[in-house]
Order: C-alpha cells, then sequence, then structure tokens
C-alpha cells in the first residue's frame, strides 16, 4: 500500500524548515508496487489526506509530477503526466465512433475523463457516475484544471454505483466509459471487471455501433498478466472486436493499458484518425494522434502471446487483482 511511510516521516521538514531525523531534504512518497519493489519520489507538501466512507484519499504536491491524486494507496493521476491516460482513455473510442453524442462515465470523479469528452463537438451529454461524491467534491475543490469540465451544461454529474445507475436507466449510449479504480482485493469497484457485468448491464445499455473503454491496469511486459491480459480476454467473451492498447506514463512507473470492445469492426484508417481529430476536437491533443494510436495498439511480440493465451475470464469468484488493498480489507 502507498503511504506517507513511517520509515520516511522522519524525514519531514519542521516549522524551521530544518530536516528532521536525517540529511535528506525531502519528504517523500513510497508506494508499494510489489513485495520486493517500492516506487518513491519527492514531496513538496502533503496538501491533503484523509478517508471517505468507500476509500483512503491524499493529495500531494509532488516535486517531479506536480499535484498528485492518491487513492487506497495508488496514485491514479498526477498533474504532470494525467494528459497521457485521459486522452488514451477517451479519443480513441470516440474517434472510432462515426457520431458519438450521448456518454457514460463509470467513475471518473477527478473530472479529467469528462473534460477529455467535452472537447468532443459531436457530444450531446455526457452523464458521469461516480460512488463517491466526497472524492468528487475534493477534485471539484482542488483541481483547476477541470473546472470548466464540472461546470459544463453537458455534463450531468449522478453520485451513485455505476453498475446500479445502468441498471435502473433506460437511456442507451455510444459510448460507456469505465475510468475506475484499479481492480484491488478490498477496493470498491473489482465487481464492475467481470464478465457478467460487461454481458448484462454494459453491452444491453450501448446503442447499435456503440463502443465500451475501460482502463485495465498495468501493462508492462512482467505486470499484463496482473489484470490487462484476464481483462482483455474477459471482454472477447462477449464482443466481437477487442483492441487492447497501451501507452507508458512516468507516474505510475510502468506501461498502463486499455481495452476498447465492440460489435462493430474498428477500421478507422491512421489518415482517417487525424482527420476526425481535426474536424471533431476542440484544442490540441498533447499526446494522441493517429499514428500514436497505431503504436500503442501494437503491442510487443512477449504481451501480444500472452493475450492470445489468456484464458481466464474475470468474475466475482474468481477475480485477479493488482498487489495492493482497499481500506475494507485491510488486516
Amino acid at each position: 500500500m502507498g503511504e506517507i511511510s513511517a520509515a520516511l516521516s522522519n524525514v519531514l521538514n519542521n516549522e524551521n524548515g530544518h530536516v528532521v531525523g536525517g540529511p535528506r531534504k525531502s519528504c517523500w512518497y513510497e508506494e508499494e508496487i510489489d513485495n520486493d519493489l517500492r516506487w518513491c519520489f519527492a514531496l513538496n507538501s502533503i496538501l491533503h489526506t484523509g478517508a471517505t466512507q468507500y476509500q483512503d484519499i491524499q493529495l500531494l504536491d509532488t516535486k517531479p509530477f506536480g499535484k498528485a491524486l492518491v487513492i487506497d494507496g495508488k496514485l491514479q493521476s498526477a498533474e504532470i503526466d494525467e494528459f497521457i491516460y485521459h486522452e488514451c482513455l477517451v479519443h480513441p473510442p470516440l474517434l472510432h465512433h462515426s457520431n458519438p453524442r450521448s456518454i457514460f462515465i463509470m467513475g471518473g470523479g477527478e473530472g479529467s475523463t469528462a473534460r477529455e469528452l467535452l472537447r468532443h463537438k459531436t457530444v450531446d451529454k455526457v452523464v458521469m457516475c461516480d460512488i463517491d461524491e466526497e472524492v468528487v467534491e475534493f477534485c471539484k475543490s482542488y483541481l483547476e484544471v477541470n473546472k470548466e469540465a464540472f461546470s459544463d451544461p453537458r455534463l450531468d454529474l449522478i453520485i451513485n454505483d455505476a453498475r446500479a445507475e445502468l441498471e435502473r436507466r433506460e437511456e442507451h449510449y455510444d459510448i460507456i466509459v469505465g475510468d475506475l479504480a484499479d481492480p484491488i482485493e478490498g477496493g470498491p469497484c473489482y465487481q464492475l471487471y467481470t464478465k457478467s457485468f460487461y454481458e448484462f448491464i454494459v453491452k444491453p445499455r450501448l446503442n447499435q455501433g456503440g463502443i465500451f473503454v475501460t482502463q485495465a491496469g498495468p501493462a508492462g511486459i512482467f505486470s499484463h498478466t496482473e489484470v490487462f491480459s484476464c481483462i482483455f480476454n474477459t471482454l472477447k467473451q462477449v464482443f466481437k472486436y477487442v483492441v487492447p492498447y497501451s501507452a507508458h506514463i512516468p507516474s505510475y512507473a510502468d506501461t498502463w493499458g486499455w481495452v476498447m470492445a465492440s460489435d462493430t469492426p474498428f477500421v478507422v484508417s491512421v489518415d482517417e484518425l487525424d482527420q476526425r481529430i481535426k474536424q471533431r476536437i476542440n484544442g490540441e491533443n498533447r499526446y494522441l494522434d493517429g499514428k500514436t494510436f497505431t503504436s500503442a495498439s501494437t503491442l510487443s511480440k512477449a504481451v501480444r502471446n500472452s493475450l492470445n493465451n489468456e484464458t481466464h475470464v474475470y468474475s466475482e469468484g474468481n477475480a485477479r487483482f493488482i498487489y495492493g488493498h482497499g481500506r475494507h480489507n485491510q488486516a
């Protein structure tokens, strides 16, 4: 679990700016990525630390990555490079759709996914459904970059469990986006990565030609077997066409994965992707264009082989988790 650890807390600066208990001149954030692997970076300050009904939450002002949002010990988003994650999550499915007008976001409480969606000129309505009102309000207050998105009249913000909300709604959507926390044991949303959820809740709420996309956890050469490969294989059981893709995100200390799925084939060329970007999106993308997506969806030989040979199907009783645990599974 990532934390401002006890071992590092004795290097916090005191009120006079002097170092307490050691030679380091900064306090440090430490995230435990695996039993034998930890990731540290220096902090300017701790802006907030607390707990909601569902999750532990921290907002850190980091030296290498700017403001960083940490939930249940996992860095969710950092100011310097969150554009990589959110452009990869949002723009591929919308650009592959002929005319995306209605979108449903599962999660997305920080507002960055909504921000990227609302850059698309075709979009009429975005429903953002996050279970944790305190996280949403916290991000509204602290993350200046998303203030415009939160006040956009096309955004309908709902506080509820995404599964329950999709079940109760009669509307259908062109795009459904899974911007959920990682599937960790004891976390609030690992059930939203299951075959039954995709088959009986998500797919029936898509319009004809609709596309589902989800963040799918670490996708590095060693880490992709944690959940990325089985999320891909699970979606293959439900949709005819499934495209996995990945990108390196510096603040995550790994390559990250996404998977998009549809019953309509993904056939848009590089040139057409670039043309749609120019025609449809307000402002310039910083990361994603046609060639970048082609590169992102061309996985390494090792990862391709792994995905092709994956047999695990994600279910409530047979789940896989990334390393870590949520508040409701702590010893």
